[in-house]
């Protein structure tokens, strides 16, 4: 059987470049290279597409110097990476792309659409499911259907919050006490979220997610255990969800240093839940995948309350793969490698329906 190529993206213009570029070689090293051929695609947080020629290139970021341009070609007869070196392109053809991107420009549709108009397979969930769960307003506004109890919260635009602070700083109060939990609406890995414990931390960190977004989320706090569900399927395969995994934050909350970077913050498979929370917020992450529309992959992510009470906190439809990240974590803990987890993904790519 011929190798099939696989056009493997990772980097991106989003906060979490360098997450994705951490994510990437972790998956790179478990694809089976007997079966597919690899190209690897880094893009430069300045949107510069280029090819790398090695994993190692990308460990330690040599690829963002390199004189070889990688984009894929938006025609969907080609199905192809044109490369272009010193004024001169050839094209390679692609069977499958593999976006190992995180936060906007990747995670949010936006490529996800440059492969429906290309027509190549591609991993992870569609347009759809990748701008709604990116997005945490949209996303609450589709689990509030479900049922699922969620933080409450109050939406702020940025434009509002320049034109009017005061209003918009009354109406966060009126609706629930400090500390509360300030939010971009679109980013990932825990990017610009801060923790208000009064009015002048509430302003400081409103100004930090305008940074980030132009619709910010300011959310009540939850006590409780920070959960993680990891959740496999989609299409006209069954939905299927890991065990659950606990966040032991080093930091007061789970920032984006406290994720990736404090060894001190540590993750319990199959924690010691009240009641019967584990199946509960497995059935939920199921639901959620499913009134996203996702397809592939997803991590869910909730709160346990002490009296066994789940309220759902994010998805993230392309979570993190590095050595640390729960997604792989929960899967090898239910008998799945990295490698055999990464093949199915790739399966389903080809088993997706494009439009």
């Amino acid at each position: 059987m011929s190798k099939k190529t696989i056009a493997v993206l990772f980097g991106g213009q989003s906060s979490e470049h360098i997450v994705s570029c951490m994510s990437a070689v972790n998956v790179i090293d478990q694809i089976d290279t007997l079966r597919y051929d690899l190209l690897l695609i880094g893009i430069t947080e300045s949107g510069h597409w280029l090819k790398a020629d090695s994993v190692e290139e990308i460990r330690s970021g040599a690829w963002r110097e390199s004189q070889t341009e990688a984009i894929i070609s938006p025609d969907a007869t080609q199905k192809c990476v044109i490369l272009t070196q010193n004024g001169e392109s050839r094209k390679i053809p692609i069977d499958v792309a593999l976006p190992i991107l995180h936060g906007p420009c990747g995670e949010d549709g936006t490529i996800q659409g440059l492969f429906e108009m290309a027509h190549i397979p591609y991993v992870g969930c569609g347009v759809l499911a990748s701008a709604v769960s990116m997005d945490k307003l949209y996303t609450k506004m589709i689990v509030s259907t479900l049922g699922i109890r969620q933080a409450a919260y109050v939406p702020v635009l940025v434009w509002k919050l320049r034109k009017d602070p005061d209003s918009v700083l009354r109406q966060i109060e009126q609706s629930f006490p400090y500390p509360v939990f300030v939010k971009p609406a679109n980013a990932g890995s825990s990017r610009g979220i801060t923790k208000a414990e009064n009015r002048q931390q509430l302003i400081e960190g409103l100004a930090e997610a305008a940074n980030h977004d132009s619709k910010i989320l300011v959310e009540e706090t939850i006590t409780g255990h920070e959960i993680e569900c990891a959740v496999l399927g989609g299409g006209d395969k069954p939905v299927l969800s890991s065990g659950v995994g606990e966040i032991l934050a080093a930091a007061e909350f789970y920032d984006f240093d406290a994720k990736y970077f404090n060894e001190e913050s540590r993750t319990v498979i199959d924690p010691d839940l009240p009641k019967d929370a584990t199946e509960r917020v497995k059935k939920a992450a199921e639901q959620i995948f499913n009134a996203v529309d996702g397809y592939g992959l997803a991590r869910v992510d909730f709160f346990v309350k002490e009296d066994g009470e789940i309220i759902f906190n994010e998805i993230n439809t392309m979570p993190g793969f590095t050595a640390i990240s729960m997604y792989p974590v929960l899967w090898e803990a239910r008998g799945l490698s990295k490698r055999i987890l990464i093949d199915r993904l790739i399966t389903l790519a080809f088993e997706r329906k494009l439009r």
